[in-house]
């Protein structure tokens, strides 16, 4: 029996399964929640285990679970003070650039996450209109997040999505070229009928090259390889020796999946579910210190939550695996 979930299910699911109702029983039976409870179970409610910073994340909320304190989390860093990271966004961006502006060579002494630059861009061979017009979409998707948050009206944050809508509500995909693009239409028809073969969970899979800059997110861990997945695209490779992994697509490839696995059965088992012979972590058991029925209910949620994210429900997966819309299926570019 499944149904709706209750908004702290938010990042992970769309229906509820029996072990979901079961922790939302234990909620309901202390509740109100605390102030301080219901922004530890707000952080949980907000993990991506896509991040490239998941296992600090994660620590991060079993540290508040054992104090019961929520004091960090995602966008609580200054907007003054630069994360390290944003060094290898600039620095993809800044190689991209050169590339279109035709002074590749500018960009040699370049590194994106210790991958010369030059190795990333090697696969774009010459270059055309089209190819400087696509990658100046990379371009505007890796800038629309560096120094994240930004105003909203702030120019350099716009991104105007390519195939997927951009909003939560309506059509998964657009049907028509965006305004934004009209001008080069044929150029937009020609990325989003561009079709990358790779794989989804071993399986032959297809994704469009619109939509795989559309998810080009800088801050997933696999960012530098889906960057080169995308540009060799662009250059007319479109079977990539590795697959676009994004949200919920390939994410049993997350590095951290065998620590989030050990740690979610020490969560697990930490909230009272029955002994079993899984690998536990004892650092994390440590940190939860003695068992409260607060701390289990945030216990039982993080883990469901990971495990969730490891290995999402199908209605879940349908969401974000991106099959290649039926209307530029006709049309594929491959």
């Amino acid at each position: 029996m499944t149904s709706s979930c209750r908004p702290w299910w938010r990042n992970c699911a769309v229906q509820s399964d029996a072990e979901m109702l079961a922790i939302d029983v234990m909620e309901d039976g202390f509740a109100p929640v605390s102030e301080n409870a219901a922004k530890i179970r707000g952080l949980i409610s907000t993990l991506e285990l896509c991040h490239h910073k998941t296992e600090r994340w994660v620590d991060n909320i079993i540290a508040a679970i054992g104090t019961g304190e929520a004091e960090k989390g995602l966008g609580t860093r200054p907007r003054d003070r630069r994360h390290p990271t944003e060094e290898v966004w600039m620095n993809a961006c800044a190689a991209l650039l050169a590339w279109v502006a035709g002074r590749p060579s500018s960009s040699v002494e370049l590194t994106i996450n210790d991958v010369p630059a030059a190795q990333v861009l090697a696969g774009l061979g010459e270059r055309s209109a089209l190819k400087e017009w696509q990658v100046q979409r990379v371009i505007e998707k890796i800038r629309s997040v560096l120094h994240w948050p930004r105003p909203v009206d702030d120019p350099a944050s716009q991104y105007v999505w390519l195939l997927l809508s951009g909003g939560d509500d309506g059509p998964l995909y657009r049907s028509e070229c965006p305004e934004h693009y009209k001008e080069h239409e044929e150029f937009w028809l020609s990325t989003v009928r561009t079709i990358i073969h790779d794989t989804e969970r071993g399986d032959a899979a297809s994704l469009s090259l619109g939509v795989a800059i559309d998810m080009l997110w800088p801050c997933h861990w696999g960012f530098v390889e889906n960057l080169q997945i995308v540009l060799d695209a662009i250059g007319g490779t479109l079977d990539p020796d590795r697959p676009f992994a994004a949200c919920a697509r390939n994410v049993g490839r997350v590095p951290a999946r065998r620590r989030m696995e050990r740690i979610a059965n020490t969560l697990k088992a930490f909230g009272g579910a029955p002994p079993g012979d899984e690998e536990r972590d004892q650092e994390t058991l440590s940190r939860l210190g003695a068992p409260t029925e607060v701390k289990a209910w945030l216990a039982m949620s993080l883990d469901k939550t990971i495990r969730l994210q490891l290995d999402p429900p199908d209605e879940l997966r349908e969401s974000v695996v991106l099959p290649v819309p039926k209307w530029v299926q006709g049309f594929a570019r491959s």
